[in-house]
């Protein structure tokens, strides 16, 4: 199965016919909006089969599928912490898709603590953390390397840093430049499974695809 994750900086609407193209059974999407609420025919299809969350139409987290694949809301608990999606693919796992809000890994790591009753070692997690582990000392509690363990003890790993052989805080391709400049990389955007699950993993051109966004989309592999 092919997992993709962008972060397309709003105006999705706009943009999917360009990451359409890969050709992916399931697109993890961050900032775009609520198909149901944009008239665009076009953007409606893409999205029939669709799971989206977001305080603004413009601006949500959603998992767009391809049609053949059965998409099921779990309705893991939130308790209002931004933005978090987790879907029963097929039946047969769980996906958890992510865009943190402020305070980003400090939201994320509450939503994992309440929710890791529900975790196991066959589930996706991927998306827009905003986080990486050179900002630790910002987070005291919780923090990246704090929730790269957690997922550790269920046999959960970062398919980018298995694939590159990288440590954590370490890496050399990044997956967001700040205003889009190409001196202002960090590496943000995460996909953490079963280490025997790992096909592939690629982060897309950055000169194609800053044109579009901010982040650079991310596709995962899995067997």
């Amino acid at each position: 199965m092919k997992i993709v994750s962008w972060n397309c900086n709003g105006k999705f609407r706009e943009k999917y016919k360009n990451i359409k193209r890969l050709n992916a059974d399931i697109y993890v999407i961050q900032e775009c909006e609520n198909p149901e609420l944009i008239g665009d025919k076009g953007y409606i299809e893409f999205g029939s089969n669709c799971l989206w969350v977001g305080n603004n139409k413009n601006k949500g987290l959603g998992i767009f599928a391809s049609k053949e694949i059965l998409l099921e809301n779990n309705h893991w608990e939130t308790h209002y912490l931004r933005n978090f999606i987790s879907a029963k693919v097929n039946r047969s796992f769980d996906l958890l898709a992510v865009w943190a809000g402020k305070p980003y890994i400090e939201e994320y790591c509450v939503y994992q603590s309440i929710n890791f009753k529900n975790y196991n070692n066959e589930m996706v997690i991927i998306g827009d953390f905003n986080s990486n582990k050179i900002w630790d000392h910002e987070h005291a509690g919780r923090n990246h390397s704090m929730v790269v363990n957690k997922l550790k003890e269920i046999n959960l790993y970062s398919a980018y840093h298995n694939v590159e052989n990288e440590e954590q805080g370490e890496e050399t391709l990044n997956t967001f430049y700040m205003y889009r400049h190409r001196d202002k990389g960090y590496h943000i955007d995460y996909a953490f499974l079963n280490a025997e699950k790992i096909k592939d993993f690629l982060i897309l051109d950055k000169e194609e695809w800053l044109n579009y966004s901010d982040h650079l989309p991310i596709v995962l592999g899995t067997y």
